[in-house]
């Protein structure tokens, strides 16, 4: 939340989304507030300080995370910052809108209203559960699972990445994370986000992609699995689409631009929107993503949560995923209140191409993408030419590199793949000589490859 924002909620008053209390106040009390606003519309809680001493502002931010964890389910919040508005220091904890469960205090469910945090009535309880009721697979303990089998390097990267965090061990902060369950075995977010090999447990749980040289599924494809923790399925997705999708030039006015076929950052929220919204209990089924001729589709398994619906998805929000999304947002892969939607149209929209279209199937939810597609002068040779020859994600790399470079020397390909042995380097470009993908050219330290027109 930045100034303005904060300004802006302020100037408003308390209310049905915001709540304002002294910073001294009881993890109890601001528990209530929490579960209530997080059961009505989301909205923020501010923590005013009466000075810039450290302690107080420690103090402060510690009894919040104390209130958020003491709510029934746990809430898992973007992490209290401090923020001053007009000369006033507060700590504010943002509540964010469409979180998955009813949740609640001291063991009683409230709701924002006005300016007060109210019982919940039978009535309105039992609707407010029927609203909302959805699985929560990621919280749940993974069968098996051990904190060994958790990146601990990785989760304090990621603790040190947070500004502002309360002093805490890595275990004690993956759990406020949601990354492992009260007796300390790791959730199924844990191992998704932060486990060392998390198909072991969640075989499913991965990245299917293919580039097919036509409009339809073919005998002729390109193939790639992305496995790993979800941050490293993101980024070997958007490799992947990035190294496959056609590069151009589009010629508009007599100008030249160039650009890919599909706007990266829509490719990127796409990916991300799957991978943080996919329903993890359904066994059996990856995440799709299919680049075709004209179009990309990428599909998740599980149709949309809660009230959400196709026809309302660009207002409504509705978490399946809490831990996933905010963790994924801490990470700067997604936007935590916004899912990204408004900001697809809003690019696409601005390359003159089709609004995304959005699709329910009978088990999972489809985005589809048109790009440029001929409009677009080729600047580079098609991959499919090689299709056939079942290259490795290296030379693949390569060959995007060569397509956007011209050349390709040993030096640069290391770079490319810093973890490859400069052997296998070797034996890579040399087999792409061997099946007249590459020519090599020059000797020593002067070679260097080109494509073998």
């Amino acid at each position: 939340m930045n100034a303005d924002e904060a300004r802006a909620l302020l100037t408003a008053g308390p209310g049905d989304r915001l709540a304002l209390l002294p910073a001294q106040a009881a993890p109890a009390r601001l528990a209530q507030t929490l579960a209530a606003l997080a059961n009505a519309t989301g909205g923020a809680l501010f923590m005013a300080l009466s000075s810039c001493d450290r302690a107080e502002l420690e103090g402060a931010i510690e009894r919040a995370v104390q209130a958020s964890l003491a709510c029934e389910p746990p809430l898992v919040l973007p992490l209290p910052e401090p923020i001053e508005v007009d000369g006033a220091l507060y700590v504010a904890v943002t509540v964010p809108p469409g979180l998955p469960h009813v949740y609640a205090a001291g063991g009683v469910y409230y709701r924002r209203e006005g300016r007060e945090n109210l019982a919940l009535r039978p009535q309105a309880l039992r609707e407010l559960f029927l609203a909302r009721t959805t699985a929560s697979h990621e919280s749940l303990a993974v069968a098996g699972a051990r904190q060994a089998d958790i990146d601990w390097q990785a989760v304090r990267a990621y603790a040190d990445s947070l500004p502002g965090r309360p002093p805490a061990s890595p275990e004690e902060f993956l759990r406020q994370r949601g990354g492992l369950d009260p007796d300390g075995v790791p959730t199924c977010a844990g191992i998704l986000l932060f486990g060392r090999n998390p198909q072991q447990f969640l075989p499913a749980a991965e990245i299917l992609l293919v580039r097919y040289p036509g409009t339809t599924m073919g005998d002729v494809f390109l193939r790639e699995t992305a496995r790993g923790t979800l941050p490293q399925q993101i980024l070997q997705a958007e490799a992947f689409l990035s190294a496959n999708m056609r590069r151009g030039a589009r010629i508009d006015a007599l100008t030249r631009d160039e650009r890919p076929e599909y706007p990266l950052p829509v490719v990127r929220e796409s990916i991300v929107n799957a991978v943080a919204h996919r329903d993890y209990s359904i066994r059996g089924e990856e995440i799709r993503v299919l680049l075709f001729a004209d179009r990309l589709e990428v599909y998740s398994p599980g149709r949309l949560p809660g009230h959400v619906t196709v026809e309302n998805i660009l207002h409504e929000r509705f978490a399946r995923n809490q831990i996933i999304v905010q963790v994924l947002a801490d990470m700067g892969f997604v936007e935590r209140l916004g899912y990204g939607i408004d900001r697809m149209l809003q690019l696409m929209q601005a390359e003159g191409l089709p609004a995304p279209t959005f699709e329910e199937t009978a088990n999972g939810f489809r985005v589809t993408l048109r790009g440029h597609g001929d409009r677009l002068i080729e600047t580079r040779p098609d991959g499919f030419r090689w299709a056939s020859l079942a290259l490795n994600p290296r030379q693949q790399k390569a060959l995007a590199f060569i397509a956007e470079h011209g050349r390709i020397t040993n030096h640069q390909f290391q770079e490319l793949c810093p973890n490859v042995s400069p052997e296998t380097i070797r034996r890579d470009l040399a087999d792409l000589v061997d099946q007249d993908v590459l020519i090599r050219i020059g000797d020593k330290r002067a070679t260097f490859y080109i494509l073998k027109r």
